[in-house]
């Protein structure tokens, strides 16, 4: 027995320029603050982020709720407790990444699952199991950096350091409830804020106003996508493709479901890897460093490719530190005549305006060992950084190699790069911030 209401909000405006679902003017955030006061907000202050805001919460109840998602998710659900929240996974029959997001245990029956994309509600659509879905248009604010306990704390007029990592609880705002969750994308202390959509104006300028003497930033765009490659958060859409590119069945569910674009994203190819090479843009848990959230207790989609990755893995994310040098060079050769190779925006390369599937080659003595994206500059530590998924015999850190930058058909500019830390940031961890 299934039910589903997957009916587009009424009300919700759409920017036709950056196609996001948005909050007023909240959501569709670009430039806030400013990219560098943006990029520092997260180590020394706060920031606010309301980019995922809209239809991107779905609640899943009914008695076979845990064998319908546990056939989904990669994770464990034996020891998955009430008031607790988890990084949920969903892959192919490849093992490669189709979807994953914050999964909440509500009830013993009940689950909540938040921006994980449409693969969940693409399998209750096909399901039989006694499960129902609910799709909810909520606002979603992140709020990250050292300063965000006592500007959350000012905005609730309570403590809130009984609220640990992992862990949810309902609180007033403005006179308005609203749930406060501890995780986050920034690497440092964050949590998020969720309610009614249409209360999500009011919360956001009462963060605002609770953390200007804390030094609250409107975080856009632009520059969020920073403090993933920093904090050592890999993020579909962005750092790699999601596998259901190319799955036709699915972009027909798709163009008919709410999302956070409108209608089904056509991805963007760039980087030196030929764009015919989709598998080079998508990723395996394992690859991702993600193997500790894979627990073979349950019969899930992916199992069998899952279990013999882990008994023979290849590779694993490393943080790469670009040479500067060689960096220069690239903005060098646009002062003279020759070839001129790709400029580096800042702080993001390529600037998120979509599905992006970017991918660079990662050489050493000439060998591909690796495929390099999400590229960013940290005005923080000063450093040009990537993620890359490398060979496991290629990862000790100080590993000198060479990223062949550019798009596959134009000038390419070979440039050095170090293997290092993963995490990049890795003071004030959120996990092991005491509150």
């Amino acid at each position: 027995m299934t039910s589903s209401t997957f009916n587009v909000p009424s009300g919700v405006p759409v920017d036709p320029n950056y196609p996001l679902w948005a909050v007023g003017a909240v959501a569709k955030l670009w430039d806030g603050d400013g990219w560098k006061p943006e990029s520092m907000s997260w180590k020394e202050g706060c920031y606010i982020h309301g980019g995922l805001s809209g239809p991107g919460q779905v609640r899943y109840t009914g008695k076979d709720v845990v064998k319908f998602l546990e056939g989904i998710f990669v994770n464990n659900f034996s020891r998955f407790k009430v008031g607790v929240c988890k990084h949920a996974i969903a892959c192919n029959e490849e093992g490669l990444i189709v979807g994953h997001g914050v999964l909440q245990r509500v009830a013993d029956d009940e689950f909540r699952i938040f921006v994980h994309g449409l693969w969940a509600p693409y399998q209750f659509s096909k399901t039989t199991l006694d499960v129902q879905q609910e799709v909810m248009n909520k606002y979603l604010f992140q709020i990250a950096g050292p300063a965000c306990l006592a500007t959350l704390a000012e905005a609730t007029g309570e403590s809130l350091q009984d609220v640990g990592f992992l862990r949810f609880k309902q609180v007033m705002i403005d006179g308005k409830e609203c749930e406060i969750m501890r995780i986050g994308m920034a690497g440092t202390l964050a949590y998020e804020l969720h309610g009614p959509i249409e209360e999500g104006p009011a919360i956001y300028e009462a963060v605002l106003r609770a953390g200007a003497r804390h030094g609250i930033k409107q975080l856009g765009w632009k520059t969020y996508y920073v403090n993933h490659v920093e904090g050592g958060f890999p993020q579909q859409i962005w750092t790699f493709l999601p596998a259901t590119v190319g799955n036709e069945d699915f972009a027909k569910f798709a163009s008919t479901a709410p999302t956070y674009r409108v209608g089904p994203p056509k991805p963007l190819f760039c980087g030196s890897v030929d764009p015919s090479d989709v598998r080079a843009r998508f990723r395996t848990p394992q690859e991702l460093g993600w193997e500790r959230s894979v627990v073979f207790d349950h019969d899930f989609i992916g199992r069998a490719a899952l279990e013999a990755e882990a008994a023979n893995p290849k590779r694993k994310i490393v943080t790469l530190e670009w040479n500067t040098d060689d960096v220069m060079d690239t903005f060098a050769s646009h002062f003279r005549s020759g070839p001129e190779y790709k400029v580096f925006e800042f702080p993001v390369n390529p600037h998120f305006m979509g599905l992006i599937g970017h991918a660079d080659h990662v050489l050493k003595d000439g060998k591909a060992v690796g495929v390099a994206s999400g590229v960013i500059y940290s005005y923080y530590f000063r450093k040009i950084l990537s993620h890359c998924t490398i060979d496991l015999d290629q990862a000790e850190i100080g590993n000198e190699v060479v990223v062949q930058w550019g798009d596959h058909g134009g000038p390419i500019k070979e440039i050095r790069a170090t293997v290092s830390r993963y995490p990049y940031l890795t003071e004030n961890r959120n996990q092991a911030v005491a509150t």
